[in-house]
């Protein structure tokens, strides 16, 4: 065998092995990236199932205030024989309506010791604003109700109140008003900012509303609605069930 043909033989035999050395590194880049993108894969569906499960929980998740009344539905003012109920929405013009009218009555009653107040903050406006205030603002009542201010708190929502169809008060207007009344505690604004009693306010208002509650203000005394709520029948009405 001459020394071209030889050399030529060697070249064959390199390029041979130069080609079946790319294939491998070609078979195991190709296998790498395979096992990268399941793993990744893997890894994704694993998160979104940790992330979908804290959704689901947070979603579910009910925190009642240890200081609510009647089934964990309410916040109580007064002491009387008498109970009157009230559900309101602190976005609903007529709530402030009759909170205007009827709210120096109710004081009167309570503070004769005549009537116990059930006030039921619940949220069926949501609708009506563009950040779900309703539900944030019975939610910022309850925490107000934790920090043993719940009657003021209220007074001051309604005092505060919104437009319909405008944003609502957002979560920093809530704890201003909040400092307004004494609840100057970091408990409260964390409450307001984690929507810790937004669940809550969701629930109460289902409770509600599957018990006939179609609108605000619904007010009872001694369990029978009144139909058209006014500080003269909410009076009229304590006294026939005192009677």
């Amino acid at each position: 065998m001459s020394k071209a043909t030889k050399d030529r033989a060697a070249q064959a035999k390199r390029i041979v092995a130069e080609q079946k050395a790319r294939e491998r590194r070609r078979v195991v880049t190709l296998w790498t990236s395979v096992a990268v993108v399941a793993v990744l894969v893997i890894a994704g569906l694993v998160g979104w199932g940790i992330f979908a499960g804290q959704e689901k929980d947070n979603a579910g998740s009910v925190t009642t205030p240890p200081t609510a009344v009647d089934g964990g539905t309410a916040f109580a003012r007064g002491e009387g024989p008498v109970t009157i109920d009230i559900y309101e929405d602190f976005m609903c013009p007529i709530c402030h309506e009759f909170e205007d009218a009827a709210g120096p009555t109710i004081t009167q009653l309570v503070d004769a010791k005549k009537v116990t107040v059930n006030y039921h903050p619940i949220a069926i406006l949501d609708r009506y604003s563009t950040t779900e205030y309703s539900t944030r603002a019975a939610g910022a009542a309850a925490a107000a109700a934790q920090g043993g201010k719940f009657y003021e708190y209220h007074e001051t929502l309604f005092a505060n109140q919104p437009e319909e169809g405008s944003a609502g008060l957002d979560n920093a207007k809530l704890i201003e008003l909040g400092k307004g009344v004494g609840l100057t505690s970091q408990t409260f604004a964390d409450a307001v900012n984690n929507k810790t009693y937004t669940g809550w306010a969701t629930k109460v208002t289902d409770t509600a509303s599957g018990s006939g509650v179609t609108g605000t203000p619904t007010v009872l005394v001694a369990g029978k609605k009144l139909d058209n709520p006014s500080a003269q029948a909410l009076t009229a009405a304590v006294e026939a069930a005192a009677a």
